[in-house]
């Protein structure tokens, strides 16, 4: 696969930021102003690691996209080109915009735990690092106004993604402790927020949904849906379909099985055997999520009627 590295790039770089983006956006509608800096989801280092990894990696990218565009190595990228494609293209620009937003979303991490407005800055600094990536996909190559509705509709998507991926990563730092380093108040926060998520997470479910069919129409065409599943294109795209569909099986069952049988036992004060049956669940939806973006950014590297003459 000659796009091995910079599917791996892209698959890092989305997980980095989409679980940055999310977790600071759980702590902002999830955790009351005083849980934010109580230990219950510390997000200092967290922060500072996945902006300081998601700079590095989006430097790296680069790199590699060069090297993808002109069959070079990554270790001797041609310098002529990289200049040409970072000062000439909208790829470069989109670039040059996350670069400094990850600088910013750097900086902003020593701070959050001093202000409230750090993570504001870091959520929003992130958020546009992760727009920035319609432009390395099918996106970014549509012209004209499906163009601009496919780029939006794309950029809407990854967020409201971003938001599910981040509730998973801040329920896995909450839960995926040593039971007896999981104190009383951290099980009882858990269960509140569980509760919020599940409202946030549902209206993040419908913009993925409303957002993904349109996103499919632009790279397809409605004439070639019939043929989709016969390219390597549709039928990575239905294998991420029917992973989704696992996720949204599993959300179901941790908001109206799980939840509610949390606080059953925090009422008869033996939530272990709950917390554990959460952990499960939450790995499991996390690895059915990183797979999805695994796919994700491998079909950003296809040409999806290709093999078809479409």
């Amino acid at each position: 696969m000659d796009n091995l590295p910079v599917i791996v790039i892209r698959f890092v770089l989305y997980v980095d930021l989409m679980v940055l983006a999310g977790m600071v956006a759980f702590s902002l509608y999830a955790l009351t102003a005083k849980e934010r800096n109580s230990g219950i989801l510390p997000l200092a280092t967290p922060c500072l690691v996945l902006a300081s990894a998601g700079f590095a990696v989006s430097g790296l990218g680069m790199l590699a996209l060069t090297a993808s565009m002109t069959g070079s190595s990554i270790w001797s990228v041609d310098r002529e080109a990289l200049r040409e494609i970072i000062g000439e293209s909208a790829i470069g620009t989109a670039w040059i915009v996350r670069m400094a937003a990850l600088a910013v979303a750097v900086l902003s991490a020593f701070a959050i735990n001093r202000t409230a407005k750090a993570r504001y800055v870091v959520l929003a600094s992130t958020s546009l690092a992760i727009a920035t990536l319609v432009w390395t996909g099918h996106a970014g190559a549509t012209e004209g106004w499906i163009g601009t509705v496919h780029r939006s509709s794309d950029i809407v998507h990854m967020l409201a993604a971003s938001v599910w991926l981040g509730g998973i990563a801040a329920f896995g730092r909450i839960l995926l402790r040593p039971l007896t380093a999981i104190s009383g108040a951290q099980i009882a926060v858990a269960h509140r927020a569980l509760n919020q998520f599940s409202r946030i997470g549902a209206f993040a479910v419908g913009l993925i949904v409303v957002t993904g069919i349109i996103n499919c129409l632009a790279v397809v065409g409605f004439p070639h849906f019939s043929r989709l599943p016969l390219s390597a294109y549709g039928k990575l795209l239905i294998i991420k379909l029917l992973l989704f569909g696992a996720m949204l099986a599993i959300a179901g069952v941790n908001r109206w099985r799980l939840t509610p049988a949390l606080e059953v036992a925090i009422s008869n004060n033996d939530p272990a055997s709950a917390i554990v049956r959460l952990r499960w669940s939450l790995l499991a939806e996390g690895s059915a999520a990183f797979a999805i973006l695994a796919l994700v950014a491998w079909l950003g590297t296809l040409e999806p009627l290709a093999e078809i003459g479409a």
